[in-house]
């Protein structure tokens, strides 16, 4: 009885045993899973605590429209509003010039092929039909010339497209002037903020007693925000002013050579005595 207890308390035991020793590996993959969950939800804790933050900065971060308010007023209402004025001013004399200019643009060769065919054809008053229900200066040109054909000679005809052609000329600079002035005009009053803001620099100085940066930060700001807004504005219009001075300088080439074409197509067609 005795040996049958002892061999039944030894199989219990190695029961336990071998129970213990497969309970381990499962603990401890077990446990492993779950250090490495929190591992993952620790990463992922920081991952949305950075995105958040991120967000937050961007939500806080100003527009570009909002800072430029802000450097506006921090640049001083009247010594900022001077070059806006220039700005806006200059801006729509040149958005009014690049239109017009647009506008009068013509193709050229097909227009003198239409007067050459007229006129041609004998039909000088179908030819300034055309001229006139034909924008820009050109026409008008071939206009003034074929309006004096009739007079038969070579240099009544040439001196009125001469003139006219002078007129037509300074009708294509107009507002140019005026745009010059707000390009020349617009950093001027941008050192005139600036020498103002050193001043009150100076003035700062010498009411504290000490040249210390908070004490001349304000005037320094105001001199160079100033100086910003003139040399930006009066390069935007700079750029302006050339890209209508070449368009000018296209459409005068075009009058020139159209003129030219003007007096030969009289010419050969007998219509005036060259």
């Amino acid at each position: 009885m005795k040996k049958i207890t002892s061999l039944v308390m030894l199989l219990c035991v190695m029961t336990l045993n071998v129970q213990s020793v497969f309970a381990q590996p499962d603990s401890a993959a077990a446990s492993s899973e779950t250090d490495t969950a929190d591992a993952v939800s620790t990463d992922s804790n920081e991952v949305i605590t950075e995105v958040v933050e991120e967000t937050s900065e961007v939500a806080v971060e100003e527009s570009g429209i909002q800072v430029l308010k802000k450097k506006f007023i921090e640049g001083g209402a009247f010594f900022m509003s001077l070059p806006l004025i220039c700005f806006i001013l200059g801006l729509a004399i040149a958005i009014e010039r690049i239109i017009s200019l647009f506008w009068m643009s013509i193709n050229t060769d097909k227009f003198v092929a239409q007067i050459e065919e007229q006129v041609a054809a004998g039909n000088i008053e179908g030819a300034k039909e055309i001229c006139r229900n034909t924008r820009g200066p050109v026409a008008s040109i071939f206009y003034q010339g074929l309006d004096r054909a009739d007079q038969g000679s070579i240099d009544i005809v040439e001196k009125s497209v001469v003139s006219y052609g002078s007129v037509q000329m300074g009708q294509l600079d107009k507002g140019l002037v005026w745009l010059a002035l707000f390009i020349a005009l617009a950093p001027m009053l941008g050192f005139l903020g600036t020498v103002i803001g050193m001043i009150d620099a100076f003035d700062a100085i010498e009411a504290a007693g000490d040249i210390s940066p908070a004490v001349v930060a304000k005037g320094i700001k105001v001199a160079l925000l100033t100086t910003v807004a003139g040399l930006i504005v009066a390069i935007i219009l700079q750029i302006a002013y050339n890209f209508i001075t070449s368009k000018v300088d296209g459409i005068v080439n075009k009058m020139e050579d159209a003129s030219i074409s003007l007096i030969d197509i009289l010419v050969k067609n007998k219509v005036i005595k060259g």
